[in-house]
């Protein structure tokens, strides 16, 4: 749901029943989610870099292990530049871990 939707349904409840209990609790329940997503964001750009940073130390199990979980909260925004990003990173880091040892290495 967009921001500017929640804002406006808001307003609706209050111009329409001037229930502004009830605008006050939708718009509230609004920011408190996207601002639990937000701190969600950073965390799951703060497992990337690190997964990244595993991955290039050859510790690519570690790496997912880390990852998946925090992509695994995500519900909405899946076409936001992160999760996409986040998507294939662990696409990546699966296809390295599903790899026999010596076929990483072959030429």
């Amino acid at each position: 749901m967009n921001p500017e939707r929640v804002s406006c349904s808001g307003f609706i409840l209050w111009q329409s029943n001037h229930d502004f209990l009830a605008a006050e609790n939708a718009t509230l329940t609004f920011h408190a989610r996207e601002r639990l997503f937000r701190a969600k964001s950073w965390e799951l750009r703060a497992a990337m870099s690190l997964a990244r940073l595993w991955r290039g130390q050859s510790k690519v199990h570690q790496a997912r292990q880390l990852l998946a979980p925090v992509y695994g909260w995500f519900t909405e925004g899946l076409d936001t530049r992160d999760l996409k990003e986040a998507k294939a990173l662990l696409e990546e880091l699966t296809a390295c871990a599903n790899q026999t040892p010596a076929s990483i290495y072959a030429p």
